[in-house]
């Protein structure tokens, strides 16, 4: 059997359709256009068997309907998703402490609540695989140099997930669901502009961009280091957040908040 790839597919404006296969089967994670996984999957032969969705944002499961139309003539795909979001599609509901097992891939998935940036938001997390490498599958929730804005949730919430989810391995994958990287880092480089892990990888990520490549996957280990949302425990955050948004910082969750909140309004 082969070893499983986490391949991220290109859609809309700047999504990723995240594809897990082994060359015969495919999942595919949050798929919000169904033309661009359904090329995909005919030009490397792939049959679907199951989607994970994170939560109910139209740019997550927009082509969901289509694609189980298409690409369940010959077998069933299963769609595994939050349990408390209204996703019509959903055929096995899930919540955090579920486990997902995709046979045809050897593939088990832990799932995890992660609320914040909708109430019922959860992530996917593959610690025993046929790749050695831990994997987390996070939607919206934390990206490249950044984190999720809160349509629904709390800064408490988010910064609880936040919290869960960097608890994880270092070494873990992280396959967001958007390349905004770039983005993330200009307004990464405001907050900590004298971080030197964050402005090597700057130029990395526009080498990366220059040369149409995709900055994702990134690590938790990475994020640690470049990541303000996930340094908040900070002085110098604090420090920066009092001299440019004239805040006083007590804690981490008002350093989150006041970040969050800035980040909404940096152009």
């Amino acid at each position: 059997m082969h070893r499983l790839k986490y391949i991220p597919v290109p859609a809309l404006i700047d999504n990723y359709i995240w594809v897990i296969t082994n060359g015969c089967y495919a999942v595919v994670v949050d798929p919000g256009d169904a033309a661009a996984i359904i090329h995909f999957l005919w030009r490397h032969s792939l049959q679907l068997i199951a989607i994970l969705l994170t939560h109910h944002h139209a740019d997550h499961v927009g082509g969901v309907a289509m694609l189980i139309q298409i690409c369940s003539a010959d077998n069933v795909v299963l769609v595994y998703g939050p349990h408390s979001e209204a996703i019509q599609e959903i055929t096995n509901p899930l919540t955090g402490g579920d486990e997902v097992r995709i046979k045809q891939l050897g593939l088990v998935l832990s799932v995890i609540d992660v609320p914040g940036h909708t109430r019922g938001h959860i992530a996917y997390f593959s610690a025993a695989s046929l790749d050695p490498v831990p994997h987390l599958l996070c939607g919206d929730t934390l990206f490249s140099s950044g984190c999720g804005r809160l349509f629904e949730g709390t800064p408490q919430q988010m910064l609880a997930s936040l919290d869960v989810l960097t608890a994880l391995p270092d070494a873990t994958e992280v396959h967001c669901a958007h390349e905004y990287t770039l983005s993330n880092i200009a307004f990464a480089l405001e907050v900590e502009p004298d971080n030197k892990d964050l402005l090597a990888w700057r130029d990395q990520a526009y080498r990366l961009h220059a040369a149409r490549v995709a900055t994702l996957p990134t690590t938790i280990g990475h994020e640690k280091c470049v990541n303000s949302f996930l340094r908040v425990h900070l002085p110098s955050i604090w420090k920066r957040l009092a001299d440019k948004r004239r805040v006083h910082i007590i804690d981490r969750l008002e350093a989150f908040t006041a970040l969050r909140e800035w980040k909404n309004v940096f152009r």
